[in-house]
């Protein structure tokens, strides 16, 4: 049965991960490592690319050796090694697929370059033995998709964000907010203290035909009401009426794709995945119009190397493998 090792490295987080599985039976997660860089990045109120960088370079080969420990694996044991080749930071990506690719050639192994945001896109599946046909919904800091899932590695895109990402929206309004970063949370948390309707905030592009989504005009609007009320707005007001916005949008959105999709499987990934209002208010309405929804487990959301490594095994079942001299691609599109 084959084992894969992976490396995610796109952003901040470091993550190694081992799993195991052939075809037609769920892959089993052996190991899973995660070295957080939020700290270290919190007091610059975002990410800085070279110390995201260096961290990774400095961290990764005590979690590799940390995660074949956890799975009681040699290095020799491992079949095939992938690591994330785009999208994200330049700098961080080489670091991981360097490595990947390294251990690859040092053992004459197959290596996989993994997109990303496929990896956050196969996650609500992690523990299943195949992709069934859906629509997915990936929300994260960078990007907001709404794709039509044939199977794996059959991806059409239905929508995608033309300004903003709905993560990089709460992070903004959160700096805006000058709560710590990141800021999504930290408006979640916010937000359960405050009124939803307290600001009328505009739903952009919401009655539009079309799936993409914009985000701009919805922080833009925000900003406009702390320069009209400066001293007076209240926060937990102001970050459930935000939230309230987003969510509106995200949820209508996908109910308006599963209809033209023809889909009864809904599944939400990405780092915003993580927000309990979302899942609440997406479940809620997946309910009212008999659709399943499949939501991504709290410790896959994140970044991780768990969904870097189920999707390198599907592919790697498939038959596919990398050259090692394919290069990493800061802004690879999923399609």
């Amino acid at each position: 049965m084959p084992t894969l090792l992976a490396i995610e490295s796109s952003c901040d987080e470091t993550a190694v991960a081992i799993v195991r599985g052939e075809s037609g039976s769920a892959a089993e997660l052996l190991a899973s490592v995660i070295s957080s860089q939020i700290e270290l990045h919190r007091e610059h109120g975002g990410v800085v690319p070279e110390l995201a960088s260096r961290n990774h370079s400095l961290r990764l080969q005590g979690l590799v050796e940390e995660t074949l420990a956890q799975a009681d694996l040699k290095m020799t044991e491992i079949d095939a090694f992938a690591a994330t080749s785009g999208p994200g930071l330049a700098s961080s990506l080489l670091i991981g697929s360097t490595a990947a690719k390294g251990m690859a050639c040092a053992l004459n192994k197959p290596f996989l370059a993994i997109n990303h945001m496929e990896g956050h896109l196969l996650s609500p599946f992690i523990h299943n033995s195949s992709i069934p046909p859906h629509l997915a919904l990936i929300v994260s800091g960078g990007h907001t998709l709404l794709i039509d899932v044939q199977g794996a590695g059959q991806y059409s895109k239905l929508g995608s964000t033309r300004d903003d990402a709905a993560g990089e929206a709460y992070d903004k309004v959160g700096k805006m907010l000058e709560l710590p970063y990141p800021g999504g949370p930290e408006i979640e948390k916010a937000a359960r203290a405050g009124n939803p309707q307290a600001y009328d905030f505009p739903r952009s592009m919401l009655s539009e035909p079309h799936l993409d989504f914009s985000f701009s005009g919805l922080k833009t609007a925000v900003l406009y009401t702390l320069q009209k009320e400066k001293g007076k707005v209240s926060i937990p007001d102001l970050a459930a009426s935000f939230q309230a916005a987003v969510l509106d949008i995200l949820v209508g959105k996908t109910l308006k794709a599963a209809k033209q999709s023809g889909h009864t499987l809904v599944a939400l990934s990405g780092g915003v995945s993580m927000n309990g209002a979302l899942r609440e208010q997406l479940q809620a309405a997946c309910n009212q119009s008999g659709l399943e929804l499949a939501i991504s487990p709290p410790e896959f959301c994140t970044d991780n190397a768990a969904m870097i490594a189920f999707a390198g095994l599907l592919r790697h079942l498939a038959g596919e493998s990398s050259p090692l001299s394919e290069d990493i691609h800061p802004n690879l599109p999923l399609v």
